[in-house]
């Protein structure tokens, strides 16, 4: 058994799992998400902006503490779209040199679809009513990952639409107007086009949908109080309560979504955004529901760095 830590450095959030890893079995012992927005701005700029930087290595330190106390043997760092954007990374990743004692990475695209599926579907065979060819959707702040496979990926690619990187290029009104809807729209529409060049989407029997703006809308469907990941974790929503609470998020202000607790305030300006891409998704897909993981890249850099425990 392997005591394993991983931390994935995404566009809107820095996260954080340890977990006693034994063969492909994956247990727990902290999960933490953190809300940094490193990639606000960096479609626009191509740069970090240093406030942000400064967010996120004061997690880190916070996360450095964790995973000290409780004895990772191993830890990965894996920064994804908003750092391979950026010109002045170098910067931000001496800092996290310094905190965490451990070389970031800036792993592909496809490198970040190939963990956020073995992530996703290591815990799904015997699952009834789970049918394979799987397609693994990660929808992150800056990119979207598309994965197809069934016990192995056979087809993935990496395209640049996210809930962050759509809502800064496209919403500038609250809540949007029906031109700036038609302009996300529009922008996630011709990213599909490119995934499916690459990944054919209407091929999988199951899509497995990752990340925020998922477990979100799964509970919003599932009408809870308050966030609970037990309950999200391999929830089936179906297509059409995905298109209803798209059309929803789109007409709501930003108050009445920060007032829905099961909303994290980090997400409640580009949570509209990310549904927007579900739905369209699943529609190309020919989906008729989305199966919501807890289960992602995360899981999929702890399994690989178990693998390789020498790496601290």
């Amino acid at each position: 058994m392997t005591r394993a830590a991983a931390i994935d450095c995404g566009t809107n959030s820095l996260r954080l799992l340890i977990a006693d890893v034994d063969g492909g079995q994956v247990r727990d012992l902290v999960r933490r998400m953190r809300i940094v927005r490193l990639g606000a701005g960096v479609d626009r700029s191509r740069r970090l902006d240093p406030a942000a930087v400064q967010r996120t290595l004061e997690v880190c330190r916070e996360y450095a503490a964790e995973i000290r106390h409780l004895g990772a043997e191993a830890l990965r760092f894996a920064a994804t779209s908003a750092t391979r954007d950026a010109a002045n990374r170098d910067e931000f990743f001496r800092g996290v040199r310094d905190i965490l004692g451990v070389e970031p990475e800036v792993i592909s695209g496809d490198e970040e679809a190939r963990l956020s599926f073995l992530g996703a579907t290591h815990d799904l065979s015997g699952l009834t009513g789970v049918p394979a060819p799987f397609l693994v959707v990660d929808i992150g702040g800056g990119s979207t990952e598309f994965v197809l496979g069934t016990s192995e990926p056979e087809a993935a690619v990496s395209v640049n639409i996210g809930c962050v990187r759509l809502t800064e290029r496209h919403v500038r009104h609250d809540p949007p107007t029906a031109a700036e809807i038609e302009a996300l729209r529009r922008d996630v529409e011709q990213g599909l086009d490119e995934a499916a060049r690459v990944v054919p989407l209407q091929t999988a029997a199951t899509v497995v949908g990752l990340a925020g703006s998922v477990t979100t809308v799964a509970a919003l469907a599932l009408g809870l109080d308050t966030y609970d990941p037990r309950r999200v974790h391999h929830a089936r929503i179906p297509a059409d309560v995905v298109h209803e609470i798209t059309e929803d998020l789109l007409r709501s202000t930003r108050a009445e979504r920060a007032a829905r607790a099961v909303i994290h305030p980090g997400r409640v300006d580009v949570l509209a955004a990310g549904v927007v891409i579900l739905d369209a998704v699943l529609t190309r897909a020919h989906a008729d529901a989305v199966l919501a993981s807890e289960h992602d890249i995360l899981d999929g850099l702890v399994l690989s760095v178990a693998l390789r425990p020498g790496m601290r």
